[in-house]
């Protein structure tokens, strides 16, 4: 079976070669950094706008795909944040506006990322928005492998990339 014109559709184990880039063509990501990305179309790993727009194409297809915030990381939010003690804080790592800092969600038992926006006396202001919500988002995509998902990706609703085999 050799699955070379095999296009992508739900079902497929599809990687990607990919550069994202914000409107003003600022690149905020790249695969170039960690290797094609690899993922179960259909699966939802990936944003909407992008998977969407990467059925039927098949390996070695480019494109360019524009995604608008409502298709990526969502609007941005305003009121998507809380005031966190200072003595939430570990006091040997200094706080400053941009870091990521992660909470533990006892009620979803999930964790929370966000982002420090500001820091008062009292307390540091977080933002949950993802840091690309509000964004367009433009990708420039090239399709790098389509093949069928094995039966367990479908069950687990991931690909199984050869890096962490289990059994």
């Amino acid at each position: 079976m050799n699955g070379k014109n095999l296009a992508v559709a739900d079902g497929t184990v599809v990687r990607i070669e990919y550069t994202l880039s914000l409107a003003d063509g600022e690149i905020v990501d790249s695969s170039a950094d960690d290797g094609p990305l690899e993922f179960l179309q259909g699966a939802g790993e990936i944003i909407p706008g992008l998977e969407a727009a990467l059925y039927g194409m098949s390996t070695g297809e480019r494109k360019t795909v524009v995604v608008t915030p409502d298709l990526a990381y969502g609007e941005y939010e305003p009121d998507n944040y809380q005031v966190v003690p200072l003595d939430a804080f570990e006091e040997d790592v200094p706080l400053e506006p941009g870091m990521a800092v992660e909470f533990f969600d006892e009620e979803n038992d999930d964790t929370v990322e966000g982002y420090i926006s500001e820091i008062q006396p009292d307390g540091v202001v977080v933002d949950f928005n993802h840091w690309l919500a509000g964004e367009t988002l433009h990708f420039d995509v090239k399709v790098v492998g389509v093949r069928p998902a094995l039966p367990e990706e479908i069950e687990h609703g991931h690909a199984h990339s050869d890096s962490h085999h289990h059994h």
